[in-house]
């Protein structure tokens, strides 16, 4: 509960601040800090106090400038104008003698939040790079990624980034990791970090000297190296194999993967690999934390994909405990149900059993779901089992042990006979709209084999006019028609009370067109209805469709030891297309976009307000924000690029440069080179780039004896395949062009 005082007490720190006999005794005056930063962090307005705390950072006592820098910290950002008067305090203090005094004071100056600050902290981070104290190193290192973040609109500075990748040989293992982090960073519009054979072998040689976490940090960036030939990747392999046997799970895992990618060419060393790895994943699996053990299942589901039986000789495992929560037991299920063979079949089964009757409805219902995938296999013990769980009459349970026995007679016919014998009385309990579907669907096809079918149905058809779900309507009238071809005697009035209240009283379309349907269909014969309704049976050799094909491990190692195993590959996928919140396109710019007719432009932003991810076109590309690209490579990208399109667009007026560069950067269009106003040709490049990759480039031209049209001539390249992406990027180009020179398509 945020603590909400009055102005009473922050006109008693002030006074108790400004007090100079408080001041001479250090104790009683950090402790009057410390309840500033206590009243802070209670959620109590202690802005007012910013004068006081800066004076209070003027001591030796490192505890108490530790408080006031924290303080100026959260409080810079509102008040900007006092916070710039304590940059000269905390210069000072990044030349003191102390390092650790200079380090506080480096990190609290690149965590001020506030415009304007970048130009004080330059100097001090460059001298912090090669200070002769580790602790500042560090520092340092993370505040040349804390400049950029301050900056964003600023271009990489080529010098800091030839110090850092210079560092990475820095004797400090932190530093070496923090230098990683900082280049990622400064460079995550260049595709990242550039990983070459000398910077992965003095890494793997410097691996012992890190911590685990340093470790798990630099193994992650090592997955970018492409070892060249047999005999390097086995020397990096050699080196690896130590950290495989780790007691820090992050580290076995990453170690994992790229053992996993480095062997991709020896799937006998990926499977040894995952042979060692089984203990350090059961591990995970029965851990105490059960966040923990639910990425560890993940993964092991995902190694189960390539050896089926890998697991196997440990199925017990993977056994529930009373503290596990629902969503670290659904994946001991599906792991159990992957682990079946004949000498533990007994054993899963009876631990499912135990949890067909949980509290949990949800819990119980996919419990039985996951006997009737096993029942594919084993099908006598299951029924058995399933059969037994109908006496209980519980609704949920009995619902779905039906949709449990619709899938079971589709897969493994041989299991007909024993469903038809346990499923009359189920129509008592089963209350809910998929039980209901799955019951008819039954009873229609194999209503044949149940003496008391008709009646049954003929009770649901009474009862037709208070049914809600169109579903179990539609499966109604399928079932009737069905068993009236099979025993017309029994069915024949029931069906006809069904067509006509379904063609003449029912509100729903799609259930009273196909009750037309039928009705229809019944009238050209008994025969060709037959052949219409009832197809052939079920083939038993469609059994095969329930056991999965084996992957190869290289299809899914890329994925190891990443969130792609929690969420899936698909649903990850869209978790991270769909990052940015929507914003709406300019108003100006939405009549040009209509007027060209071509396709529609929906603009994304995050949270934060600033520009966020443009899409163009209904999943047709995605342009990223931030990107650098140099002149050299523009020229170079754009006299290789093999697509080309172009189009002339009315104008009016003459162009400037400033407004063409806004323009085209609230689309994530970045403008390399502009003409001054007036000048003749008049031209502009601009450049982007698509989520997937793809470079795409535009040039303006207006004007001058190469270009003889009248208007603006737009021409955009692109360095990759791609038409439609091609189509839509110059589709914007041309719409942001009309908004600016107030033409018309």
């Amino acid at each position: 509960m945020p603590y909400y005082g009055s102005e009473d007490t922050v006109k008693e720190l002030k006074r108790a601040l400004a007090n100079p006999h408080l001041q001479a005794d250090r104790l009683r005056y950090r402790n009057v800090v410390l309840k500033v930063i206590r009243f802070m962090t209670q959620g109590l307005d202690v802005s007012g106090l910013f004068m006081e705390m800066v004076k209070a950072s003027a001591t030796v006592d490192i505890v108490q400038k530790k408080l006031v820098y924290l303080y100026m910290c959260t409080y810079a950002a509102l008040k900007p104008d006092l916070a710039l008067l304590a940059i000269n305090t905390l210069r000072k203090d990044c030349a003191d003698s102390n390092p650790m005094v200079r380090g506080l004071a480096l990190r609290s100056m690149c965590s001020l939040r506030m415009p304007g600050v970048c130009e004080y902290v330059q100097q001090p981070v460059r001298s912090g790079l090669r200070d002769k104290a580790s602790y500042v190193r560090r520092v340092a290192v993370l505040g040349c990624a804390k400049m950029l973040t301050l900056q964003r609109d600023a271009d990489v500075d080529g010098a800091v980034v030839n110090e850092l990748y210079s560092m990475l040989r820095d004797p400090d293992p932190i530093v070496i990791v923090n230098c990683l982090r900082a280049l990622e960073e400064i460079l995550k519009h260049e595709g990242g970090m550039v990983i070459n054979k000398p910077i992965a072998h003095h890494l793997l040689n410097r691996m012992k000297e890190l911590d685990a976490w340093g470790q798990s940090e630099v193994l992650s960036f090592l997955v970018r190296y492409k070892a060249r030939g047999e005999e390097e990747v086995f020397d990096i392999l050699n080196i690896l194999d130590s950290f495989l046997k780790s007691s820090h799970p992050s580290v076995v895992m990453a170690t994992t993967k790229l053992f996993l990618l480095l062997a991709e060419d020896f799937p006998t060393v990926q499977r040894d690999v995952l042979e060692r790895v089984r203990g350090p994943l059961l591990t995970a699996c029965t851990a105490e934390c059960p966040e923990l053990c639910f990425l560890g299942l993940c993964h092991v589901r995902q190694v189960l994909r390539s050896l089926p039986g890998h697991f196997s000789a440990h199925y017990k495992k993977f056994f529930f405990t009373y503290s596990d929560p629902n969503y670290v037991k659904y994946q001991k299920m599906e792991i159990l149900c992957d682990l079946v063979n004949d000498e533990n079949v007994q054993h899963i089964l009876e631990e499912l059993q135990t949890s067909c009757t949980d509290v949990s409805v949800e819990l119980a219902q996919v419990a039985i779901l996951n006997i009737g995938r096993i029942a594919r296999t084993y099908s006598e013990k299951c029924v058995d089992i399933l059969t037994g769980l109908l006496a209980l009459k519980q609704e949920h349970i009995t619902s779905a042990v039906v949709q449990t026995f619709r899938d079971l007679v589709w897969l493994c016919p041989q299991c007909i006979p024993a469903v038809c014998q346990a499923l009359p009385g189920c129509e008592e309990s089963v209350q809910s709209n998929e039980g209901k579907q799955a019951l008819i669907w039954l009873l229609g096809m194999h209503g044949e084999q149940m003496a008391n079918t008709p009646y049954i149905l003929e009770e649901m058809v009474e009862a037709v006019r208070t049914e809600n779900c169109a579903g179990v309507k539609l499966e109604l009238l399928t079932a009737m028609v069905r068993l009236f071809l099979s025993r017309p005697a029994e069915c024949q009035d029931t069906l006809g009370r069904l067509l006509c209240y379904t063609i003449e009283e029912e509100l729903d379309m799609a259930v009273r067109d196909r009750g037309l349907f039928y009705y229809r269909l019944l009238l050209q014969g008994a025969e060709e209805a037959k052949r219409v309704v009832c197809g052939p049976e079920s083939d038993p050799a469609l059994g095969v469709i329930s056991s999965q094909a084996s992957e190869a491990v290289h299809v899914w190692a890329q994925d190891f030891n990443t969130l792609i195993p929690v969420y899936g590959r698909a649903r990850w996928a869209r978790l991270t297309a769909e990052n940015a919140e929507s914003l709406t396109i300019p108003e100006a710019l939405a009549p040009a976009v209509q007027e060209t007719g071509e396709r529609e432009t929906h603009v994304r932003s995050p949270s934060g307000g600033g520009p966020g991810v443009v899409a163009l076109g209904p999943g047709v590309m995605c342009l990223v924000p931030g990107v650098h690209l140099s002149p050299r490579s523009f020229e170079e990208t754009w006299s290789q690029a093999a697509r080309v399109r172009g189009v002339t667009v009315p104008w009016a007026g003459a162009p400037e440069p400033h407004t063409v560069q806004e323009a085209f950067y609230r689309f994530h269009l970045q403008t390399i080179a502009v003409s001054c106003p007036g000048a003749q040709p008049w031209k502009a490049y601009v450049y982007g780039r698509e989520r997937a990759g793809s470079l795409l480039l535009a040039e303006l031209w207006l004007g001058g004896d190469e270009k003889e049209e009248e208007g603006l001539r737009v021409t955009v390249k692109q360095d990759t395949e791609g038409e439609a992406m091609l189509e839509a990027f110059l589709s914007v180009v041309k719409s942001v062009v009309l908004t600016l020179g107030g033409g018309e398509a």
